[in-house]
């Protein structure tokens, strides 16, 4: 079957990628196919190959994205807030609401063995999340301090209570409906967060 829509070399890939991320959102990530993806962007099933070898590369293209995106909202929640406990808050608000918005892209960007974990791209984005939060905790030189450095503890543990929140609301594991879930988990990370820093470490 030939394409139904024509397309520049460039838009192809923009296109597949903005259906697949319908395909996720619909179908979660085990419901998740290539061939879905074509049908949904009007190509052939043989088209995504010009851009992505196989499932896994596009879901990699998909999660370095997110990771893009949830970088991006940790940069702009870190610029609001007066101390270091209110901007460690803030990013934490922006990963929830990112988790919130996207549970099925979320889910993915988590997903080991689906991914391409010796990606460039994904791993630039990844570190660059992560070095965002980890700089507001040990100050702007964390990324030159030694792997020991037993400050990382403080970060390791800031992320570990921001993902735990996330991981609990989108699986329902607070027992309720998502709505009340969400509600829940944005009322109470604050204060978790701000037991952990100004009661744990400075």
């Amino acid at each position: 079957m030939m394409s139904t829509r024509a397309y520049h070399h460039g838009n192809l890939r923009a296109a597949l990628l903005d259906a697949a991320l319908a395909v996720l959102t619909d179908k979660g990530v085990t419901g998740f196919s290539l061939r879905e993806t074509a049908r949904r962007a009007g190509v052939t099933s043989a088209a995504p190959k010009h851009h992505f070898a196989d499932t896994r590369a596009m879901l990699t293209a998909l999660a370095t994205g997110a990771f893009q995106r949830l970088a991006d909202s940790l940069a702009a929640a870190d610029q609001t807030g007066a101390s270091k406990t209110d901007k460690i808050i803030a990013q934490g608000e922006a990963y929830l609401a990112f988790a919130a918005k996207q549970p099925a892209l979320y889910e993915l960007m988590w997903q080991a063995a689906l991914l391409d974990l010796t990606d460039a791209d994904l791993l630039r984005e990844k570190n660059r999340a992560f070095h965002i939060l980890d700089r507001r905790v040990r100050g702007a030189d964390a990324e030159r301090l030694p792997d020991d450095d037993p400050r990382m503890a403080a970060t390791f543990a800031c992320w570990s209570i921001v993902h735990g929140f996330a991981r609990l609301m989108i699986e329902g594991s607070f027992g309720l409906d998502r709505e009340t879930a969400e509600a829940t988990a944005r009322a109470t990370l604050p204060r978790s967060l701000r037991l952990l820093v100004e009661g744990g470490f400075r």
